[in-house]
């Protein structure tokens, strides 16, 4: 994955040589990734827009992260807070805790997964410990998700097309995003511990 990250020109003539059996290739990897959390997404999401532009782009990659956040949802129902700690600390689990309140949980989780600097692949984890059912968890996975998801497809395409000026904008303002995303995100986190 990091090799194709670091040759996107490569992975986009691989995809067209493909066809759909390169497209499914695409989503595996996506699913990997949101299975194996400490991966960042970012950079197969811009390889998305890279190689297949916006459109195509978006939706393959939230065909995978659907695919992998239904499966890590399930794999913590079924293993519980055990799973969790395999990638992640007990202090970071204890950091959201607040997230186990049925009034908060959709809304909160809503909301630290449409900021983009938020740990979703964190949060992909602990969903499973929530109150949330499957189905209220993946409708926020492909709604919340989206405007971040968007930001880098269509930086990837424009980085694609040979567009810089405006890979450079999109990069930037996701960089910005993100920024404030951490800080909201340290903000919330902080407030609900002195609670």
């Amino acid at each position: 994955m990091i090799r194709l990250a670091r040759e996107p020109e490569m992975f986009r003539l691989w995809v067209d040589s493909h066809g759909i059996p390169g497209r499914l290739v695409f989503v595996a990897m996506v699913v990997i990734q949101v299975l194996v959390a400490f991966i960042p997404g970012e950079p197969v999401e811009l390889l998305a827009g890279y190689a297949f532009g916006v459109l195509e782009g978006s939706l393959l990659t939230l065909a995978g992260l659907l695919v992998g956040s239904w499966l890590v949802f399930s794999l913590v129902r079924r293993f519980g807070v055990r799973l969790v700690e395999v990638f992640f600390p007990q202090s970071r689990i204890t950091e959201l805790g607040f997230l186990k309140n049925p009034k908060k949980a959709q809304i909160l989780v809503f909301i630290l997964m449409s900021v983009p600097g938020t740990p979703k692949d964190f949060l992909s984890y602990f969903a499973g410990l929530t109150p949330l059912t499957l189905a209220q968890w993946l409708a926020t996975v492909a709604i919340a998700r989206m405007p971040s998801l968007l930001t880098s497809t269509i930086t990837g395409a424009a980085a694609g097309e040979e567009n810089y000026f405006l890979s450079a904008i999109m990069l930037g303002l996701t960089l910005f995003m993100s920024f404030l995303g951490i800080l909201y995100y340290r903000r919330l986190t902080k407030a609900e511990k002195s609670i």
